[in-house]
């Protein structure tokens, strides 16, 4: 290949301290040599080669993961926006071949950047003016790019194409065309890459700050990690619903047979990936208050990182645009235009399912209906709050749904309910949510022509409580990220990966990674809480009973960060809980009593909902990519 023709006009970096990357050659024609003879081009090429992490990752948007589960809801209005909302198609059951959603195959997107980072792998080491110790660095960093893309086609389409060099544009039709390998050998592929990768990449706390939007040797372990954790799971580990998935030579590409080492290859990869977190300095974000309010702030810091400024935040990337691309927008109340926090850019019309307020624990740390002192059948009565310790959490002197009283703090730090306190910016301010009051809708109806919150909650989640809701939308800088990957994803990776491998959990493996999450939660140590407050005590004693609980945590901890989309599918029990309508209150309602569906039952706000098994677990290539390449389509596509 001798000449490469970048397009680039205007594209903005998604990395620390750059404005604009301009790599634009006079006739819009340079030659590939001449892009690796000088460091400041080489650093252009480098940087286009990370291109596509972040519109697949870090928006709302085009990553389904963010809206394509029954954490959010959306109504018309959001899907008649002009935006493309893959998450919310793909979980109306309307994700396509001829035009796939969040389509990560296609030319232009991730193997247009793993040819980006094969070419640069291969020219970097002819840069003159760079030094041996900067090319390994970066070649380390390019490495471990590449990993993380073919990581990224694992989850999304299973088997992939390994592209170890790049295909010369001169050789026959027939010989470009190149099969998906199995998916174990993708996974070595994989796990090879990052290996490399790893000994040449420093700490975070070692690396220049404008490189840490890169990898470093606490991401790469991790991914190296997760990769494992992924392959070990019911998904791609002996799952007979691929048995007879094989490419267009005949090979198998999914294991026949379980194999439960690789619970323990993922288990030990993650042992690892923790000491060497350890070594870096990271930690969980704790105050270790009694406070519920200092809790609250403990639980919103560990997902956002100013600055790029996270104990606990082991990979982070730059959004594609924070205004549009990230939570905020979307989530942030929607004030009358009179009221002093109006800002026209918060729409306040994506709102957490009623399935995820009542997913948080209580107090005790345990499920609402598990719980033997919590009042399950009466959720949906009204009570008040008599414990001191949640003031300014919860109205103290007038009535509030059950639903919202006793509950563990992480429900407050990510869900604003009514008749609990919602901190926006120096104010701490109560929300009232029925109709024609502060965060109520002003309509008599449910209408696609203004944006409406379908449930009557709130997202906190991903949003920075410090900043008032007047011009949020400028108050961050491109050092504002999106953190990929966190401390917290380890520790459950960690108690997952054992519990699975062992016969029954032991507190070494299973017991004390989950605690670890639990005590910055502010919430007891799992067995204490199981044990002591439990209607079954037995449950946290067995390899079942355990999976539950820490698949539980899963969703509780990663609530609205793209989690529980890959979880429900590695898991294989998306098709249990995809296809359920959404529920939520009656936002019309002008008191109580109508608000809350007269104390009965909540009422259904979306159910346009469609999973189909297992068609729906994998995601489809697109049909004239099938055509062309050869390439097997997924099953059921």
């Amino acid at each position: 290949m001798k000449y490469v023709n970048i397009l680039l006009i205007g594209l903005v970096l998604l990395f620390p301290g750059c404005t604009f990357l301009d790599v634009v050659p006079e006739g819009n024609i340079e030659s590939i040599e001449s892009n690796f003879e000088k460091r400041d081009q080489t650093e252009n090429w480098f940087k286009y080669c990370h291109f596509w992490v972040s519109p697949f990752t870090t928006s709302v948007i085009s990553n389904p993961a963010y809206m394509g589960t029954d954490e959010v809801v959306a109504g018309t209005y959001l899907r008649e926006s002009g935006f493309n909302w893959s998450g919310l198609y793909i979980a109306d059951g309307l994700q396509r071949t001829f035009d796939p959603y969040c389509n990560m195959w296609r030319r232009d997107a991730v193997y247009n950047s793993i040819r980006y980072c094969n070419t640069f792998l291969e020219k970097v080491w002819g840069v003159y003016n760079m030094t041996d110790a900067e090319k390994k660095l970066w070649v380390a960093e390019i490495k471990a790019l590449k990993a993380y893309y073919y990581f990224e086609l694992l989850r999304h389409y299973g088997p992939f194409v390994v592209m170890d060099e790049n295909i010369d544009p001169g050789v026959p039709v027939e010989d470009m065309k190149k099969e998906r390998s199995p998916v174990d050998v993708c996974v070595e592929e994989i796990v090879s890459l990052l290996d490399e990768a790893m000994k040449d990449l420093p700490l975070m706390k070692d690396k220049e700050r404008s490189r840490w939007a890169y990898h470093s040797l606490e991401s790469a372990a991790a991914l190296k990690a997760m990769t494992l954790f992924y392959a070990a799971s019911p998904l791609f580990n002996g799952n007979p619903a691929y048995s007879g998935f094989v490419n267009s030579k005949g090979e198998k590409l999914f294991s026949q047979q379980k194999d439960p080492e690789k619970w323990r290859y993922a288990a030990e990869a993650v042992d690892s990936a923790l000491l060497i977190c350890n070594r870096g300095g990271k930690y969980l974000i704790s105050s270790e208050s009694d406070k519920i309010t200092d809790r609250i702030k403990d639980i919103e810091a560990s997902a956002i990182a100013l600055n790029f400024e996270n104990a606990e935040a082991i990979y982070m990337f730059r959004y594609e645009s924070f205004v549009n691309g990230g939570w905020p927008k979307w989530t942030r109340p929607y004030f009358n235009s009179t009221d002093e926090d109006y800002n026209m850019e918060m729409k306040g019309c994506v709102a957490p399912s009623l399935k995820m307020v009542e997913m948080y624990y209580t107090s005790h740390g345990l499920p609402i209906d598990a719980d033997n002192s919590w009042s399950y059948a009466n959720r949906y009565k009204l009570g008040t709050e008599d414990d001191k310790r949640y003031k300014d959490v919860v109205a103290m002197d007038e009535k509030v749904l059950k639903l919202h009283l006793k509950r563990e703090p992480r429900f407050y730090a990510h869900i604003a309910a009514d008749r609990c306190y919602y901190q926006l910016g120096k104010k701490n301010v109560l929300v009232e949510a029925y109709r024609g009051e502060r965060f109520g809708t002003r309509e008599a109806s449910i209408t696609n022509s203004v944006p409406q919150n379908l449930t009557g909650y709130w997202m906190k989640k991903g949003s920075d409580s410090e900043v008032s809701n007047v011009g949020y939308n400028n108050a961050f800088t491109n050092d504002y990220p999106c953190v990929l990957i966190r401390l917290a994803d380890l520790y459950l990776m960690k108690a997952e990966a054992w519990n699975e491998y062992l016969a029954v959990p032991d507190e070494e493996h299973v017991y004390a990674p989950l605690n670890e999450v639990r005590r910055r939660a502010g919430i007891p140590d799992v067995k204490e809480a199981w044990e002591t407050y439990a209607k079954n005590p037995g449950k946290v004693a067995t390899k079942e009973g355990m999976r539950k609980i820490i698949h539980r945590e899963w969703d509780i901890e990663f609530a609205f960060e793209g989690r529980r989309f890959w979880n429900l599918r590695r898991w294989l029990t998306a098709v249990d809980e995809l296809n359920e309508e959404q529920y939520g209150w009656n936002i019309v309602g002008q008191n109580a009593r109508e608000f809350y569906n007269n104390f009965r039952e909540p009422v259904r706000v979306w159910a346009k909902r469609k999973f189909i098994s297992p068609r729906d677990y994998l995601f489809p290539l697109q049909s004239e990519e099938v055509m062309i390449s050869g390439c097997v389509q997924n099953p059921g596509w």
